[in-house]
């Protein structure tokens, strides 16, 4: 591949010598989250979003908690601008939500967005302009001079047609700033705060986006650090940034950019935008929230932000994107799966010790960085079964989806089941395939039955009464014998079936009036064991249905 074509970052612009305070910083609030989905995400959409869909995205925005959000690029189209009108004349946008309006640094352009936006009582006009050398040259065919005069020029029309407007506030984008030089980008921010007149109580938001990612998270870093500590009014501008995800670095760029001094963050939810997209809101504030910070936006229901996200964009999110994919919380791989059931039951015997709900005690689960209740998803997509799972994973779905508690023993012997099944059939095990697996093997009735039994407990012992049906003809015998399983075996011998029991466990499954009682018995066949269940009403019904299902297996065998 001709590598050569290509310059590194340092060969295209000027990167700041920073004395980098940023790699020791810690991130411990959320900054301002800004959604450009209605903006930015939507000049990407192959369909742009109608009416409808706008409105349904930006009323599910205020919902979760967003404060500011960029609503349109009103003199770009007369779809945009309706819909900037339409919230002007509407309640649609609460007392505590700013809008932000999008425009060039072009007067007509300004003049038309300032048309859009009358009535609105707490709107941020962002005004753009790209300021890199290959944009300069190539785009604008502009020097230097030329740009800094059209920025001021522009500057001066927005100001104008504020004209002393309360709730208006202001934004400037040197476009493709992470290309353009340090000291331009400081000179032509500088000269739009000082015309803006930033100061208390009117802050002016300096916005420097990775237009394109063309370096490693940590350049970026340093860019924003220099602006940072250099930028003229500092206390009076709200620094932000937008980063696009050209690199697949958006996230990392976003995160270090913080650390930098970044306040503010523009992005799309889920990472929707131009090319690869802009950096992804809810992996961000998610990363947070992994962390133990607060991220002030409301996740607690993500599969319905991303319905609402995927009708109004018309386009899928991926099986495994951060934090929402189908498959991030699930475990396919036998180890996996075995340390996430673990992770489950230490999780719940912690809770149990503090005297606190599993959903508020601290959560230290393998494998998953967070608890997927807290994002409205459920445990029963957290391990799933296919030919690489092992026993763990499939005595997670069992007792988690079917409360059956399987001895290890017995989970060793159905995972050569469920292993056999996966094999032949190339596909996943879901936990409907596994019961029947299960009671295929386990279950299923054979030769030997119990047609009526009766049990009475006396001084001597327990006194069975049972008719047996032995292929197919009845014998009524009357054991008594040191309980009921003793007794049966007994019966059973005579008969030629001789069970050997080397385990028995008794389980209770479920709860209240539908619970009901499981016995796992471990039976001995020549040089090996094989294992019997009995799931039943009542405790000795469910002994004695394991025992038959050991005879069975059994003469199944001979």
């Amino acid at each position: 591949m001709p590598h050569q074509r290509y310059r590194d970052v340092f060969d295209r612009v000027p990167v700041p010598a920073v004395e980098r305070t940023w790699p020791a910083n810690r991130i411990t609030e959320a900054p301002l989250w800004v959604p450009v989905d209605l903006r930015d995400g939507n000049q990407a959409l192959p369909e742009p979003m109608d009416p409808a869909r706008k409105r349904r995205f930006f009323e599910m925005l205020v919902r979760i908690g967003y404060k500011e959000i960029e609503v349109g690029y009103p003199s770009a189209s007369q779809t945009d601008f309706d819909f900037v009108r339409m919230l002007a004349n509407s309640d649609l946008v609460p007392d505590d939500v700013t809008v932000s309006v999008f425009t060039p640094a072009r007067r007509d352009l300004i003049e038309r967005t300032f048309e859009a936006i009358e009535g609105l009582d707490r709107v941020i006009v962002h005004m753009y302009t790209a300021t890199a050398p290959v944009w300069r040259d190539v785009v604008l065919r502009s020097g230097r001079d030329e740009l800094r005069d059209m920025i001021r020029t522009a500057a001066q029309d927005v100001l104008r047609c504020a004209d002393g407007r309360e709730g208006v506030r202001f934004e400037f984008s040197p476009e493709v700033f992470n290309q353009t030089e340090p000291e331009f980008a400081i000179e032509v921010c500088d000269s739009v705060t000082e015309l803006w007149q930033a100061g208390p109580g009117r802050p002016v938001i300096v916005n420097l986006p990775a237009t394109v990612e063309v370096a490693t998270p940590n350049v970026y870093a340093d860019q924003i650090e220099h602006m940072h500590r250099h930028l003229a009014r500092r206390e009076h501008v709200i620094l932000s940034v937008h980063p696009h995800n050209d690199r697949g670095t958006g996230v990392a760029c976003a995160e270090l950019a913080v650390l930098a001094g970044a306040q503010r963050v523009e992005g799309c939810l889920f990472g929707n935008g131009e090319r690869t997209g802009n950096v992804d809101l809810v992996t961000l504030a998610l990363n947070l929230y992994a962390q133990g910070v607060d991220p002030m936006i409301d996740f607690s229901g993500i599969d319905a932000v991303r319905g609402t996200v995927e009708h109004c964009n018309r386009i899928g999110i991926h099986e495994r994107h951060p934090y929402v994919g189908e498959y991030v919380h699930t475990a396919f791989s036998g180890t996996h799966q075995d340390a996430i059931r673990k992770g489950f039951q230490r999780h719940a015997e912690s809770a149990a010790r503090a005297g606190v709900p599993e959903r508020q005690a601290p959560w230290e689960v393998p494998y998953l960085p967070i608890d997927p209740k807290d994002i409205g998803r459920d445990y029963e997509a957290v391990i799933r079964v296919n030919s690489q799972s092992g026993k763990g994973g499939i005595a997670h779905v069992m007792q988690s989806e079917h409360q059956l508690d399987l001895p290890r023993g017995l989970q060793r012997d159905f995972s050569r089941v469920v292993q056999r099944h996966t094999d032949e059939t190339g596909t996943e095990a879901d936990a409907a395939t596994l019961w029947e697996l299960f009671a295929a093997e386990y279950l299923a009735p054979g030769a030997v039955g119990l047609e009526e039994w009766s049990i009475e407990h006396g001084p001597d012992g327990d006194r069975l009464c049972a008719t047996l049906e032995v292929d197919g003809e009845p014998a009524a015998h009357e054991v008594i014998a040191d309980g009921a399983v003793s007794a049966l075996v007994r019966m059973l011998a005579e008969h030629g079936r001789d069970v050997q029991i080397v385990n028995l466990v008794q389980q209770s499954v479920g709860t209240g009036d539908r619970a009901r009682a499981a016995t796992y018995l471990e039976h001995r066949m020549g040089t090996t064991t094989r294992w019997a269940v009995g799931i039943d009403d009542s405790v000795i019904a469910a002994s004695l249905a394991a025992v038959l299902g050991a005879a069975n297996s059994a003469t199944i065998a001979r």
